[in-house]
């Protein structure tokens, strides 16, 4: 006896705008193993954290929709999805900025390594940063709160029904100029004892015309960042805690 299995396409449409609003903030997840991930496994996360969300799917008319209503609900799920991705990684930027401009503060630009999240040539402080920063994001759980806020959302803005607003992409635009203003203020500190170190340096080679300062220069600036640096570790968390807690309201605020 053959049996078919059916679905109403209310069900279906439901899973197609949730999959396309998780799926874009999939795209944008912070992360080098997810970033460097093959695009069957983005699939595989994306599906499984749709039917996770399986109770907060929209009741749709089970009927077909026009293609023009299709499509705008297509493009106002991806634009949250968009924007929750953002502002994550606006929030990893921020770090990635500060470390470029320690870097060439300190030499580290001449040596470039590939960076397994952008996929592209960066310095060694870039990529440490990256890990830790990574790392620091899930085992605080702010995963989980991602998860929590697509919850919410889909309980007040079923699929279908989210659009744009000037309050909510005004909040994306200011997490993306904060992003540079956090960074250059993260970098200052360690920016303004390398330029100590050089006025140091420099008076030492005034006072000993036979030194090689060059070949001096950098080690000396090198071992700095590196002792600086592990003197700050301890406040990173707190650092990456406040920043976190910036971005999570800001999203929290895009479900009022």
């Amino acid at each position: 006896m053959d049996m078919t299995l059916g679905l109403p396409i209310s069900t279906m449409l439901a899973f197609l705008l949730v999959l396309t609003r998780v799926g874009a903030f999939v795209a944008f997840l912070p992360g080098p193993v997810l970033r460097a991930a093959p695009n069957a496994a983005q699939v595989v996360l994306a599906m499984a954290i749709t039917f996770a969300l399986f109770p907060f799917w929209p009741n749709l008319p089970n009927e077909v929709p026009s293609i023009g209503r299709l499509l705008s609900w297509a493009f106002g799920e991806a634009g949250f999805g968009l924007a929750v991705g953002l502002a994550v990684s606006f929030l990893m930027e921020g770090f990635q900025v500060a470390m470029q401009l320690i870097g060439l503060q300190a030499g580290y630009g001449y040596s470039q390594t590939m960076d397994p999240t952008s996929q592209s040539d960066s310095g060694v402080l870039q990529v440490i940063v990256s890990l830790a920063a990574t790392l620091l994001f899930f085992v605080m759980g702010f995963d989980r709160q991602l998860i929590r806020i697509l919850a919410v959302n889909l309980q007040r803005f079923p699929a279908g029904s989210w659009t744009p607003s000037a309050a909510s992409l005004d909040g994306v635009v200011r997490l993306g100029s904060g992003m540079l203003s956090f960074g250059l203020r993260l970098a200052l500190p360690v920016i303004g004892l390398l330029l100590l170190l050089d006025l140091a340096l420099a008076l030492l080679g005034r006072m000993q015309q036979q030194l090689q300062l060059l070949s001096l220069a950098f080690p000396a600036k090198m071992l700095a960042t590196l002792l600086i640096l592990a003197a700050l570790s301890p406040v990173m968390p707190r650092i990456f805690a406040a920043a976190a807690e910036r971005t999570m309201n800001m999203l929290w605020g895009l479900l009022a």
